[in-house]
């Protein structure tokens, strides 16, 4: 696929199936993730994948951090959280290392790792694989981030759900470029 093509074309996938993405396609999805702009070389990221049963130990891991924050979390609410993991065959947790530098800030750091995130779903849409950019309350969860074996200085960036699109790939919308831009004369 032309790398144009990609950008222009791709679209979150929410509805995914097995197969995950073979060893070859991995091996692109984080090969595409490092080549992310890095000011400092620090390489501000790290992957966690989840596959097989670790997605319903995460999902008994939302489920507590859910519980823990709200003691009169419902029945359906927790077992909502359990089966999040479960909607994608592989799920990718893309960290940030945030790391004191002099020149490189902590929020630049963090735009690198989503920077990192978003070419790993250029490159699964351009091999023909299904994922979408997850976040929501368990991204921001302590509880979720110590069971996950992040440290202090650590974030979760994004949780990419990659799979097989269970459907045909809908068209993104054609957006006016002249909306978005505009020029500044000083």
């Amino acid at each position: 696929m032309d790398a144009l093509d990609a950008l222009f074309n791709r679209v979150s996938v929410p509805r995914l199936v097995e197969p995950a993405p073979t060893a070859e396609q991995r091996q692109a999805l984080f090969r595409a993730a490092l080549r992310a702009p890095d000011h400092g070389q620090l390489r501000p990221w790290r992957f966690l994948t989840v596959e097989g049963d670790a997605r319903v130990r995460m999902g008994e891991l939302f489920a507590e951090a859910l519980s823990a924050g709200n003691a009169e979390a419902s029945a359906e609410v927790l077992n909502k959280a359990r089966g999040m993991p479960l909607r994608a065959p592989l799920l990718v947790v893309v960290i940030a290392r945030l790391q004191t530098h002099a020149k490189v800030p902590e929020s630049e750091q963090l735009l690198a790792a989503g920077c990192a995130a978003h070419g790993m779903l250029l490159a699964a849409h351009a091999q023909g694989l299904g994922a979408v950019w997850r976040t929501g309350d368990m991204a921001y969860d302590a509880h979720v981030a110590q069971g996950l074996g992040l440290s202090a200085d650590e974030r979760i960036v994004a949780y990419l759900y990659l799979g097989t699109p269970e459907r045909e790939l809908r068209q993104p919308p054609e957006l006016a470029v002249e909306d978005f831009v505009s020029v500044w004369n000083g």
